[in-house]
């Protein structure tokens, strides 16, 4: 049977040293995402590239993402559980910590705060295990358990694993390969989610992405339109 592993790295992309980088290399079938512009986390955008990359990856789908791109794989399963077999999850950040156009700061427009209420917050149809660290500089453990629950994911406990990175010492990551392999091994081949045309067209208009996309656009008209 076809399957892809897709790798979708976070802020900056997964340079040589990262874990991620190693996986690809420990998995013929494994491919990054392409076209996202790694400097600039506009979760709309981001989520529609991946989106893509599962509608035209070869056989069902393994989405192995880090960060930031944790956030934009949910996003696009959601849409698409009838393609995506599962999901590893490595330090998903904190959604509260991102406008729809990228980091939080002092800039902020009023009254529009962070992406909790665009992220998917139902379990996303398939299995997926999100590995959170005790102190990730990106999200509490709280945090990420609490999400790990809303998406019906698995929590693994990673410790003090810092944000699972280069700088945490997360370079070749045998553990990770090894979640992955167990996530894969519990594949049955059965059916996925819904295969019924009318309802993949009826998630495409109001599914997660389509939701996200409507309040990038809102966000930024109103950000265009405030007094100068």
């Amino acid at each position: 049977m076809l399957q892809t592993v897709l790798i979708v790295p976070g802020l900056g992309n997964s340079g040589p040293d990262h874990w991620q980088t190693w996986l690809e290399g420990q998995c013929p079938e494994a491919r990054r995402v392409r076209n996202i512009d790694w400097g600039s986390p506009v979760l709309a955008r981001w989520a529609t590239e991946v989106r893509r990359e599962v509608d035209e990856a070869a056989g069902v789908v393994w989405l192995v993402a880090h960060s930031y791109g944790c956030l934009a794989s949910v996003v696009a399963a959601a849409d698409r559980p009838e393609r995506v077999a599962g999901l590893l999850l490595v330090a998903p950040p904190d959604p509260q910590r991102f406008t729809a156009f990228g980091l939080r700061d002092g800039r902020d427009m009023p009254g529009h705060g962070g992406l909790g209420e665009w992220i998917p917050a139902t379990p996303i149809g398939v299995p997926s295990l999100v590995v959170a660290s005790r102190d990730d500089p990106w999200a509490s453990f709280d945090c990420t358990a609490h999400w790990a629950d809303c998406w019906g994911s698995l929590l693994i406990d990673a410790g003090q694993a810092g944000h699972i990175n280069v700088d945490s010492g997360h370079g070749p990551w045998p553990a990770g390969l090894a979640l992955l392999h167990g996530l894969r091994e519990s594949y049955t081949g059965l059916p996925l989610g819904c295969i019924d045309e009318d309802k993949l067209s009826h998630r495409g208009k109001r599914g997660a992405l389509a939701r996200l996309r409507h309040r990038t656009r809102f966000s930024w008209e109103a950000f265009t339109h405030l007094p100068g």
